[in-house]
């Protein structure tokens, strides 16, 4: 796993007051490192350039809206 030390995070100017959003941090291996902005101790996900630009184009498409209903 990289060391997310040193990682820059940046949160959504979309970020409610509550801090409900995510948190990206660009790392030095090219890498996307991503977590919860409300629980960074609860683990943090990497993607790959190519996998992030699938996964926020997905997002866009509404690919994952029903998935909190426990629907696929």
């Amino acid at each position: 796993m990289s060391d997310l030390s040193e990682a820059a995070w940046r949160k959504s100017s979309f970020s409610d007051a509550g801090g409900n959003c995510v948190e990206v941090a660009p790392l030095h291996d090219g890498t996307i490192a991503v977590r919860n902005s409300k629980r960074p101790e609860a683990g943090t996900v990497l993607f790959t350039p190519a996998e992030m630009d699938a996964w926020i184009k997905g997002c866009k498409a509404g690919e994952f809206d029903d998935l909190g209903s426990g629907v696929a």
